[in-house]
């Protein structure tokens, strides 16, 4: 048994992680308690993150909690995460996985194919801009940033005919019943980590990864590896409208990555490939063939992968 802390965000998603994480900590004889943090990402609402410095912001105060010893780990979003840690941190361990696909949630359309011409719709990821333009070139995408209780608010007050969330975060919440419909892969293809939990810990801190192994989910693992693979490859972060998505079947992995143009200008492109993995450093080797295919391809018809 020993005694842990967990530094988390403070929205209600990001503490219901972390107090997820907390119980099953608990349930194995571990004392648990949470260190509640602001982020940078969490005080700039009026900027893409994109514009601002990306998905790290989400994550730098967190590490400093690790780093000077006021926690032991840290309970993220994995798609959140960025797909280069700092020296001296590393993924301790990644959870199975919630429901990967992307919501569409609205108070007065069914779906996507139900919007009427130049309806408006709220994101502010380049991935989600890409693939809703890609399939209805006619709607007008405006920035959408908040935590989850804030883009509902928004959504509510009449800002937009709809928005796109991430299927996992509302049904963390209890939220299951704003999904109007599910975007399957194929529809549009999830960012990569997307619904899974990814813990960070410091590199020295042994004691802390064996007291999360049991919490690992092996195959989720394998297949976020890939993925983050593919998106460090290509130089992924916010600032590129990149999806990846891998599923693990009798171990072989199929990944799938999407590049789209945000503008709608140059055609959406995408790759699949599979193979045989056994480990996670075999499931990365499939993801950074996956994306040397996918930028030729990109590059091929006049794509720009490092103004994307």
């Amino acid at each position: 048994m020993s005694s842990l802390t967990i530094a988390t965000r403070e929205s209600r998603l990001a503490l219901w992680q972390a107090e997820h994480v907390k119980s099953l900590l608990e349930q194995r004889g571990h004392q648990v308690s949470l260190l509640g943090m602001t982020t940078l990402g969490d005080q700039i609402l009026d900027r893409a993150l994109s514009k601002v410095g990306g998905k790290g912001l989400f994550v730098k105060e967190l590490e400093v909690a690790l780093a000077d010893g006021r926690a032991d780990l840290a309970v993220h979003s994995l798609k959140d995460v960025p797909m280069e840690l700092p020296d001296g941190f590393s993924l301790g361990c990644v959870m199975e996985r919630e429901d990967p696909r992307d919501a569409f949630v609205s108070n007065r359309y069914a779906g996507l194919a139900s919007l009427p011409h130049a309806a408006v719709v709220g994101s502010s990821s380049l991935r989600r801009m890409a693939l809703l333009r890609a399939a209805r070139p006619d709607l007008r995408i405006e920035p959408l940033r908040g935590n989850l209780d804030t883009r509902l608010r928004k959504l509510d007050d009449g800002l937009y005919d709809a928005i796109v969330l991430a299927a996992a975060g509302l049904k963390r919440l209890g939220l299951k019943d704003r999904i109007r419909a599910t975007f399957e892969p194929v529809e549009m293809l999830p960012a990569a980590g997307q619904g899974a939990l990814g813990i960070e810990v410091l590199s020295t801190r042994q004691d802390v990864i064996d007291a999360l192994a049991p919490l690992v989910h092996q195959n989720t693992w394998l297949a976020v590896s890939a993925e983050r693979a593919v998106s460090r490859a290509m130089g992924g972060s916010c600032s590129m409208p990149l999806a990846a998505f891998a599923t693990l079947n009798a171990g072989t992995l199929t990944i799938d990555a999407a590049w789209g143009d945000p503008e709608g200008v140059l055609e959406l492109v995408s790759v699949r490939a599979s193979a045989p993995v056994v480990d996670l450093s075999s499931a990365a080797t499939l993801g950074t063939l996956v994306a040397a295919d996918l930028r030729a391809r990109v590059l091929a018809k006049g794509g720009s992968i490092a103004s994307a």
